[in-house]
């Protein structure tokens, strides 16, 4: 284990990187099927798992339980309930909140670094 994932800090943020690439993957499954007959679209909630395990004090790497549910859109012609519209503006959403996240382990990750070389 490399020294910038031995706190909580880290752990959380590479355990929220994991959920929002998971949630990346599952927007983009959704806006494929958009026309797909029967296709049932999913969300995925990994922040309760993540709050969790922060309340318990116990986050440590793979210990994410992230759930991929099917959504509760209303279904439409074609048996089909993905709405592009809001798939689209979760897609956004998980962008910003991807960078967001990112910086926030690259600057965490630069800090460790700094510190490291400043014994």
């Amino acid at each position: 284990m490399s020294f910038a994932m031995s706190d909580p800090v880290s752990f959380v943020l590479h355990d929220a990187i994991d959920g929002l690439a998971l949630r990346q993957r599952v927007i983009a499954d959704n806006i494929a099927n958009v026309d797909t007959p029967n296709f049932r679209a999913h969300s995925v909630d990994f922040e309760s798992a993540l709050s969790s395990a922060i309340d318990r004090g116990t986050v440590s790497t793979d210990q994410l339980q992230a759930t991929v549910e099917e959504t509760q859109t209303p279904v439409g012609a074609n048996n089909n309930n993905v709405d592009l519209r809001k798939e689209s503006i979760a897609a956004i959403q998980t962008q910003f909140q991807y960078q967001i996240v990112g910086r926030a382990f690259t600057d965490r990750f630069d800090r460790l670094s700094a510190a490291a070389g400043s014994f």
